[in-house]
């Protein structure tokens, strides 16, 4: 049996790498299908994963078209642009914040403009594609796949690659079958137990300083910080327990992330636009390597993308990443063999204390027949009202976006831990407007 792929967002930059791990996995495609508001930018990411794959691959002009019958929707849409982006995060920086795309104001941005376009597509698939599963990665991937689940039937499956790369990486430092146990929100989750072989070593990893060091893409956390907590965070915390740095080091690099990337997206179309497709999937690659070597550099580090001599490895090569976790979702799901992924889905008594229709990042056993997310007990007390705040205000931020009630945008954000000011928040609604 083969299937029906349909990409929403299909003129992002990332496109062409999902459709190499899907061709590389030997997933049964049938067809596939890319929609994009920006039709060009499409057939661009298009012609780079035909002369990648060989897969066959039409650009559709509307998005119903894309949808139709699909068996599978992946979501992976940026509202705003690249530029919208730069811009929140330009923002929160005016307002003595860290700019981020997921967290703090630029997060809420983002959010406020995404829910109500993430929603209409979920009534798209609805209604064309009833039986599809629309797996998620739009951002903020937690929020955005609280509201699809609270308000549409669709079968749908947030994910996102920052769980599996820290897992990764605990694995390369320790050397080893390293397995873990895991649980919090979106970009907002901590592991609690390392296993090496099958013996617990969490008490080993937090005792070194090189080990913790080494499992994060940059300077980010104080190895004490760690201990205290006596829980690893992912990498996202960084922004919730050292914001202040976030921000000295954007103002110190004079950029933010989004920043950066937008004018490194701006030079690859330029470049792509004078080469032939093989070429162009060479000059691709040299760009993803400087993305991903660059990754949190800048918040950390004050660092650039644009620094010299700045590379990663070839990330077709990767084991992990935004285009493995896509493929190993869908394999599991046609799949009568369960698999241990770790997903955004409602936490139906996962998380001890939480609402069963909380989306949560969890451990998850994923077949054919959907996701069952793993029991991960309470959280501690360490980080559990920390969870809980965030979690109220997305489901604010939800309200929000859903009523278009300004008032409750900035309810959202009085609610949010790294906002938490009404005057401030009035600011940055005006200043978004």
């Amino acid at each position: 049996m083969s299937y029906k792929v349909a990409v929403i967002g299909g003129g992002g930059v990332r496109t062409p790498l999902l459709l190499h791990g899907l061709a590389s996995s030997g997933f049964p495609v049938s067809a596939l299908a890319l929609y994009d508001i920006d039709a060009p930018r499409a057939r661009v990411m298009a012609t780079l994963g035909s002369e990648l794959t060989g897969l066959p691959i039409t650009v559709e002009p509307r998005l119903e078209a894309a949808v139709d019958g699909a068996d599978f929707v992946i979501s992976s849409i940026r509202v705003g642009g690249m530029a919208g982006r730069a811009r929140d995060e330009r923002l929160a920086m005016e307002h003595g914040l860290a700019g981020q795309e997921t967290t703090g104001a630029g997060g809420a941005a983002l959010a406020l403009r995404t829910v109500p376009e993430a929603l209409a597509h979920a009534r798209m698939v609805e209604s064309l594609a009833p039986k599809a599963w629309l797996i998620s990665f739009t951002n903020p991937a937690g929020l955005v796949t609280q509201a699809i689940r609270s308000h549409c039937n669709v079968k749908a499956i947030g994910i996102c690659d920052t769980p599996s790369e820290l897992i990764h990486r605990l694995g390369e430092v320790l050397g080893g079958q390293v397995e873990c146990d895991y649980s919090g929100l979106n970009h907002l989750g901590w592991v609690s137990r390392v296993r090496r072989n099958g013996e617990d070593v969490t008490a080993e990893v937090l005792a070194s300083d090189r080990i913790l060091r080494a499992i994060y893409p940059a300077d980010l956390f104080d190895p004490q910080l760690i201990r205290t907590l006596g829980l690893i965070p992912s990498e996202y915390l960084f922004f919730y327990y050292s914001p202040r740095k976030a921000l000295a080091n954007q103002k110190k690099a004079g950029a933010t992330r989004g920043g950066e990337i937008e004018r490194m997206n701006s030079e690859l179309f330029a470049r792509l636009a004078l080469l032939d497709a093989r070429a162009g999937v060479d000059c691709y690659r040299d760009y993803l390597r400087q993305r991903n070597a660059s990754y949190l550099k800048l918040e950390a580090e004050a660092g650039s993308a644009f620094a010299a001599g700045i590379t990663a490895p070839d990330p077709f090569a990767a084991a992990t990443g935004y285009h493995r976790v896509a493929v190993d979702v869908m394999q599991a799901l046609v799949s009568d063999q369960p698999r241990q992924l770790i997903l955004n889905v409602q936490n139906r008594g996962a998380i001890e204390g939480m609402a069963d229709d909380d989306v949560v990042e969890v451990p998850c056993s994923i077949d054919r027949h959907g996701p069952v997310p793993h029991k991960t007990g309470r959280l501690p007390e360490t980080v559990r009202g920390l969870v809980e705040s965030v979690k109220g205000y997305e489901r604010t931020l939800i309200r929000a976006a859903v009523e278009n009630s300004p008032d409750l945008a900035r309810l959202a954000m009085l609610q949010y831990p790294l906002v938490g000011d009404w005057e401030l928040a009035e600011s940055l609604l005006h200043g978004g407007s």
